[in-house]
């Protein structure tokens, strides 16, 4: 067998959709959990998490729903407020 060298195997799936899917979730929370701070902040602790835990069942339902892979990535971004906001709370 002869080996291709051209093709790195980390670069299989060379796909710009693919990585934004993969990579929603943590910029999500990442600017979630700055965004939380200040609600927090604002409105105490008990509102802060409603809104994370909403945010993190919208997101499962997306999710569990979705036909394509765009609304798949809005249910992560969704995961990712949520996620975002339970982080801020602990």
């Amino acid at each position: 067998m002869q080996e291709d060298t051209k093709i790195s195997n980390y670069c299989i799936f060379d796909s710009h959709l693919l990585t934004s899917f993969t990579s929603s979730l943590y910029v999500a929370g990442l600017f979630a959990s700055f965004f939380a701070s200040s609600v927090t902040k604002a409105f105490r602790r008990k509102p802060s998490i409603l809104v994370g835990r909403v945010a993190f069942l919208a997101g499962l339902a997306l999710g569990g729903a979705a036909f394509n892979v765009y609304m798949l990535i809005l249910g992560r971004i969704l995961l990712g407020v949520g996620v975002g906001f339970a982080n801020q709370e602990t």
